[in-house]
């Protein structure tokens, strides 16, 4: 059109535009004048792209070495600088990297989880754990209160939505300096219709367990984890605190099983490996069908699997999973496949161009939705005070 006309379109039609742009041409649109660059901080403009704002279905990856001190020799003094964090974000759709830093996040802290545009990140000394909530398009930092007890490197859940938040602890209870259980849970609930439950609500764990440490999968009111020696799944219900235990399928054949969400559906994807039977080994994914049967949906193809076999080399691989897409991460190369769910597409994803990736180096994945704005942080800030009033 004519720049007369440009000029002449009202700014609420603008701003529905501005709204529905995905978040990397949004930031490159603030450019363009001071009333666009101020849009980010209008709680009117917030709201509208609350309403109008698709979906992203995401995945952030961080590289856990990526942090170092380095040391400055000034005049015979020696002073420390420390790096950001930073995060890598993939848009699956055209396999669009993008690179975020989180200058706020303090030494110590790894990312665990993510929900509804916000990352969870969590103190890694063992004993009461600290919890950030960062939403880093808005340069927002909120500290939740500590967990009540001491843990190591326990299992975590977090589930947000425009109303609540739930968070759950698993595991790894420090029970003296030089040893640590699987004995119980506890977790947080906060709602916007007054409810809240701040770790007061406990849980013990299945006898035997042996969870991995990391993150847990939220599906349709539940927190599923593995449990390993044998394999098995761990069911963690948030509104009975009940936790109950769900059989893998092949159990005694899966290597490397992972837990992801999907559609609002639980998917387990594991390799299978018969070495006494005549069966080809493969890479398999099932879904969990009345709360206790699992279905077999899909098979990495043969020459696939091969490949990435090879690459592996028995390594180990996790799995992360967004919307339609399943991102599948071989620990320690740097490599990934991706599973298009909805069109049955295989894709080795292209890397990250500003990963400088050394041997050793564990790159870890995340969902993540990028947003501006998050209605439950508004209803956070306030109970719980930003995270630089707990360090005056």
């Amino acid at each position: 059109m004519e720049t007369r006309i440009w000029s002449r379109l009202p700014q609420r039609l603008i701003d529905r535009v501005l709204a529905c742009l995905p978040p990397p041409a949004f930031f490159r649109a603030r450019a363009v004048c001071k009333r666009w660059y101020a849009l980010i901080f209008s709680n009117a403009f917030l709201q509208l792209h609350l309403q109008l704002s698709p979906s992203h279905h995401w995945f952030i990856f961080f590289n856990h070495k990526n942090i170092k001190t380095s040391y400055i020799y000034r005049n015979d003094t020696i002073t420390s600088s420390r790096e950001s964090y930073q995060g890598y974000l993939l848009d699956p759709h055209n396999f669009k990297w993008y690179r975020l830093s989180f200058p706020s996040i303090p030494p110590g802290f790894i990312p665990v989880s993510t929900s509804a545009g916000l990352i969870c990140w969590v103190s890694e000394e063992a004993g009461s754990k600290t919890i950030l909530l960062c939403n880093p398009l808005a340069g927002s930092l909120i500290q939740l209160p500590s967990t009540l007890r001491p843990r190591l490197c326990p299992s975590v859940g977090l589930t947000i939505t425009d109303t609540s938040i739930d968070l759950a602890f698993a595991g790894d209870d420090l029970i003296s300096p030089y040893a640590v259980k699987n004995l119980t849970s506890e977790s947080f609930h906060i709602d916007a219709g007054g409810f809240y439950s701040i770790w007061g609500t406990t849980a013990s764990l299945p006898r035997l367990c042996s969870l991995e440490s990391g993150r847990m999968v939220h599906v349709q009111g539940k927190f599923y984890c593995m449990n390993y020696s044998p394999f098995s799944v761990l069911s963690y219900a948030i509104s009975t605190n009940q936790w109950s235990k769900i059989q893998a399928p092949m159990r005694r054949f899966l290597r490397s099983p992972n837990l992801v969400e999907s559609g609002s559906k639980l998917m387990l994807v594991a390799a299978v490996e018969k070495s006494k039977l005549n069966v080809p080994r493969s890479l398999r994914m099932w879904t969990l069908q009345g709360g206790s049967t699992w279905v077999e949906m899909e098979r990495m193809p043969q020459q696939l699997y091969n490949e990435f076999s090879e690459t592996e080399g028995s390594r180990g691989f996790g799995c992360v999973a967004h919307g339609e897409f399943l991102v599948i991460l071989i620990r320690g190369s740097g490599k990934a496949v991706m599973f298009d769910i909805c069109k049955k597409r295989w894709a080795w994803i292209p890397p990250c161009p500003y990963i400088c990736r050394r041997d050793g180096d564990e790159i870890h994945g995340l969902s993540y939705e990028p947003r501006l704005a998050i209605p439950i942080t508004a209803f956070l800030e306030q109970l719980t005070l930003p995270f630089n009033s707990f360090n005056a």
